[in-house]
């Protein structure tokens, strides 16, 4: 008798087990699903600009086909050769390099000092850096920002564009910012028994443990100075040695009979895309244990 009472019990939990189960999996289906189309989204203009760069010209003008029916492998070294892209290149790699040190540089000694000080006008400086963020002015700045480096005599040269866009980290900032609130006060204070001074705790303990924040702010700052396209080109005009590689893509455009050069366009784009990939493969590590620690906290 007791049997057949537990019976129906234990039957209806197996089931509700059984619905819960299937349940689980039709959303991990729904996940993978999604997950799926989104990368298929991301990847396929990526790869039919690849498929692209190697097709002749008359293929691509002609269309009807992502496939090259001859893969013309030779299209990377003529683009390379027409826009002088080892100048370019090195003129992109200091443009970011460059900007990537400075931000990194101001936005951490700016997120260490309101963090851990405490000074007049505090609270404001915070909300200017979080107004930057969303006041977004465009080409409207640009002459103003010319004007400025014309005074400083920065305007011939690519250290003007570093000082302005070194001058927009507030995105960095407060990721630096929310990492450092994280790491524990205590460490300070155990540094300054020791008789540290504020610049030392700075140098020595906290710069140090900001790593993945700071591989993280890295990886967006040099992408994001990378792919930089109206400020080098204002700045460079009268001086075409110093442009960036954004820039020189534009002599891929037409040849020497005027004639549109698409697949040279479409592999000069490859080209610039392999440092951010490097890039990215350095960094990658610090974006994932930053967010780990994000999920973690």
């Amino acid at each position: 008798m007791e049997v057949m009472e537990t019976a129906p019990g234990k039957l209806g939990v197996n089931k509700r087990t059984q619905s819960f189960s299937i349940g689980q999996f039709g959303g991990r289906c729904l996940l993978w699903i999604f997950l799926l189309l989104t990368a298929v989204l991301i990847a396929f203009p990526v790869v039919v600009t690849f498929l692209g760069s190697l097709m002749s010209n008359h293929e691509i003008t002609k269309g009807g086909s992502i496939i090259p029916a001859s893969w013309q492998f030779m299209n990377y070294k003529e683009a390379w050769i027409q826009a002088n892209f080892a100048r370019f290149t090195w003129n992109s790699l200091f443009l970011s390099g460059m900007t990537t040190i400075g931000t990194l540089v101001v936005a951490s000694m700016a997120a260490y000092v309101v963090d851990r000080m405490s000074f007049p006008g505090k609270k404001l400086f915070v909300g200017i850096q979080a107004a930057t963020m969303f006041i977004s002015i465009g080409a409207v700045v640009i002459r103003p920002q010319f004007e400025l480096m014309v005074k400083l005599h920065l305007h011939t040269n690519l250290w003007g564009v570093v000082l302005i866009l070194v001058s927009g980290h507030a995105y960095i900032f407060f990721i630096l910012l929310s990492f450092l609130q994280g790491i524990s006060r205590e460490l300070d204070e155990a540094a300054r028994i020791d008789g540290c001074s504020s610049g030392g705790i700075f140098w020595r303990i906290i710069l140090p443990l900001m790593r993945p924040g700071l591989g993280v702010g890295a990886l967006f700052t040099f992408c994001g100075a990378w792919n930089e396209y109206l400020r080098p080109l204002v700045f460079t005009m009268t001086n075409p040695k110093l442009q960036t590689l954004t820039v020189g893509l534009s002599y891929l455009r037409y040849g020497a009979s005027a004639a549109v050069q698409t697949h040279y366009m479409l592999a000069g784009a490859c080209l610039s895309i392999l440092p951010l990939l490097l890039v990215y493969m350095v960094a990658n590590r610090s974006f994932m244990q930053m967010t780990a620690g994000s999920l973690k906290g």
